[in-house]
């Protein structure tokens, strides 16, 4: 079944004072409220990125945050990958991710995307594709791992 979402990609001097507003009060709805973990999420990499969000009846149920390579990693990178609490289990996590997938791909002509990934989360990126490449560490006190796509043209 299709869903009814309607799909927003900016870089950030794009974004709208009230998208912006409404991206950042969901990352820190869930990454500083939700997940009790306070931690700076403004680290200057916005500005750099592409936002890819996914709106239903005017409310973001999914976001991620297109990076491109050499700023967080020397790949491209993927990041802030949310789905709103009250959406939860719809498929919107995954559309997401597909969409920033290939998105990225696209955007920086690239085959290898990096991400960080929280380690409770290790099988829904595995399933899309990523695999670990090295051992879990502690970010802002939550265990997390490094993990690649690799795609070949």
């Amino acid at each position: 079944m299709q869903s009814q979402l309607q799909w927003h990609y900016k870089q950030f001097d794009e974004l709208s004072s009230n998208e912006l507003y409404e991206i950042l009060q969901l990352r820190s709805l869930v990454f500083v409220v939700e997940q009790n973990c306070v931690y700076l999420d403004l680290d200057g990499k916005d500005q750099s990125s592409y936002h890819l969000w996914a709106t239903l009846n005017d409310v973001i149920v999914a976001y991620v945050r297109l990076l491109p390579p050499g700023l967080s990693y020397d790949e491209a990178s993927i990041g802030r990958v949310i789905t709103h609490p009250d959406h939860r289990k719809n498929g919107f996590g995954i559309e997401v991710m597909n969409h920033a997938i290939e998105r990225t791909l696209h955007q920086f002509n690239v085959t290898d995307i990096r991400i960080s990934a929280q380690c409770y989360l290790e099988q829904f990126y595995g399933n899309l594709g990523f695999k670990i490449i090295g051992a879990s560490y502690l970010e802002d006190g939550i265990p997390h791992v490094e993990m690649l796509l690799q795609r070949v043209h």
